[in-house]
C-alpha cells in the first residue's frame, strides 16, 4: 500500500534496512533523531541481557528474584524513535525469557508522521486478504498481536498500532487517552494508510483497544468495514472493575533491572500466560530508565483513570448497533452484561469463549484466537476486495 499525500512513512523490512517514502505535494518531516547517550546506555544495557550477561545492579539470566520495587506504577514514555531500535527490540535472545524481535513475526514495521507531526508506530505482516486492523488495549503495544499475526498473515493483512502514548508512537500529546481522541487517531491512521479506496477491514480490539474499536464502527468512520472484533471487554463487568485497578496497577513492579526480568514477572505473575508472547510483546511496553540503570513503564496507566469511564460507558449498547458482522471473544461467560446476554440470545453477534485464557487472549491463547478470528472472516465472507453475496463482491 502506497503512501498518502501528506504522511511520510519510514518503513522497515523484516531482515533489511530502512526506506523512506513521502506522498506527493508534502514537506519532508524532519528526519527522525538520532539516539542520545541515555538511549545507547540501553543499547548496551540490551546488548548484555541478549549476550547473556548480567546488568550492573541487577542479576542476569533464568531464576533469581526480580526487582522489588512495588511502589505504583510509573513511566516516562520520553524515548524518541530510534532510541526505541536502539532499545535493542529487533533483536533475539537465546535466554528463555530473552527479548524477540518483531521480525519473528510482522514482515515490516513503519513509522508515519501525520501533518500535525505525530508519529505513528505501526507493525504489517502478510499481502494479500483483507486487513485485520489491531488495536491493543492500555498498557500494551501492536506488537500484542505479533505472535497472533504470524499464524494468519497467510490468510489476512495484519496491521497492527501502537495507540497514542504507547510503544513508539510519539505525538504532541501522549497522556489524551480519551475515546474521543482515540477514534480519531484509528480513522486518521486508516485514512493515510489505505487511502480513498480501501481494501476491506475487519476492526479488532482488545479492551481499551476494543472500546474504541466498537466506537469507530459504530460511528462509521472506516468507509470498507466490513466486521467487528471485540476481545474480552464488556462494558457491565469493565465499568465494575474500575475500582480495583488503582489496587492492580499498584501490585506492579514500577522498575526493572532488565527487559529479560520484566518478561518473566509477567509470565510468572500471570499477568500473561504466553512465554513466546511475552518475549516479543513485554519488551514493547517499557523504556529505559533515567540512569540508564533498567527499565520502567512506557505508559503511566494510572494517569489515565480520568478516560477509564469514558471507554465502557455504553459500550453494549454502541457494539450492538454497528452495522457489520460481529464477533465477540471472551476469557469466560462470567463477564457477560444482561444486555449482551439476552442480545447473544437473540442471535445478534457471534460469541465465542477461549477457555484457560487470561485477559489477553490473544497473547495466551493465540492459537485459538487464530483460528477463531480466520472462521469469523470465513463464515462472513470477507475479502479483499469486499463481502462476497451471491457470488458478487459487496463494498
Amino acid at each position: 500500500m502506497e503512501p498518502r499525500a501528506g504522511v511520510r512513512v519510514e518503513r522497515v523490512e523484516a531482515g533489511g534496512s530502512g526506506e523512506e517514502a513521502e506522498g506527493e505535494g508534502t514537506e519532508a518531516s524532519p528526519r527522525l533523531p538520532k539516539a542520545d547517550s541515555h538511549s545507547r546506555a540501553a543499547h548496551e544495557a540490551v546488548a548484555r541481557i541478549l549476550e547473556d550477561a548480567p546488568l550492573e545492579g541487577g542479576e542476569g539470566g533464568e531464576g533469581g528474584e526480580g526487582s522489588a520495587e512495588l511502589a505504583g506504577a510509573g513511566g516516562t514514555g520520553a524515548v524518541s524513535e530510534m532510541a526505541w531500535s536502539d532499545m535493542g527490540l529487533g533483536r533475539s535472545s537465546r535466554s528463555k525469557f530473552g527479548p524477540v524481535g518483531w521480525q519473528e513475526y510482522f514482515d515490516e514495521e513503519e513509522y508515519v508522521t501525520m501533518t500535525n507531526g505525530d508519529v505513528f508506530h505501526v507493525y504489517r505482516a502478510g499481502r494479500t486478504g483483507p486487513v485485520l486492523l489491531c488495536l491493543h488495549g492500555g498498557g500494551y503495544t501492536g506488537l500484542s498481536f505479533a505472535v497472533a499475526a504470524g499464524h494468519m498473515k497467510g490468510e489476512v493483512q495484519v496491521v497492527a498500532l501502537d495507540m497514542r502514548g504507547h510503544g513508539g508512537t510519539r505525538t504532541t500529546n501522549d497522556s489524551d487517552l480519551s475515546a474521543q481522541t482515540l477514534v480519531a487517531d484509528v480513522a486518521a491512521m486508516a485514512k493515510r494508510l489505505f487511502g480513498d479506496s480501501p481494501p476491506a477491514i475487519v476492526l479488532l480490539g482488545h479492551s481499551m483497544g476494543g472500546a474504541v474499536a466498537v466506537r469507530v464502527a459504530e460511528q462509521h468512520l472506516l468507509p470498507s468495514l466490513a466486521g467487528l472484533v471485540v476481545v474480552d471487554v464488556v462494558e457491565g463487568t469493565a465499568l465494575a472493575s474500575l475500582g480495583h485497578m488503582h489496587a492492580v496497577l499498584a501490585s506492579r513492579p514500577s522498575h526493572f533491572p532488565s527487559l529479560e526480568k520484566a518478561v518473566e514477572w509477567s509470565v510468572r505473575s500471570g499477568h500473561l500466560r504466553s512465554v513466546d508472547s511475552a518475549r516479543v510483546s513485554v519488551p514493547s511496553t517499557l523504556v529505559p530508565d533515567a540512569a540508564g540503570k533498567g527499565f520502567t513503564w512506557r505508559t503511566p496507566l494510572e494517569q489515565s483513570q480520568p478516560y477509564w469511564k469514558g471507554w465502557y460507558t455504553g459500550l453494549s449498547d454502541l457494539f450492538l448497533h454497528c452495522p457489520v458482522p460481529k464477533l465477540l471473544l471472551l476469557a469466560g461467560t462470567d463477564r457477560l452484561d444482561k444486555p449482551l446476554t439476552i442480545a447473544q440470545m437473540q442471535g445478534r453477534f457471534q460469541m465465542l469463549v477461549v477457555r484457560h485464557s487470561g485477559h489477553a487472549i490473544q497473547e495466551d491463547e493465540t492459537l485459538d484466537f487464530s483460528s477463531s478470528v480466520l472462521h469469523f472472516i470465513a463464515r462472513n465472507r470477507i475479502t479483499q476486495r469486499g463481502v462476497m453475496v451471491g457470488g458478487f463482491i459487496h463494498h
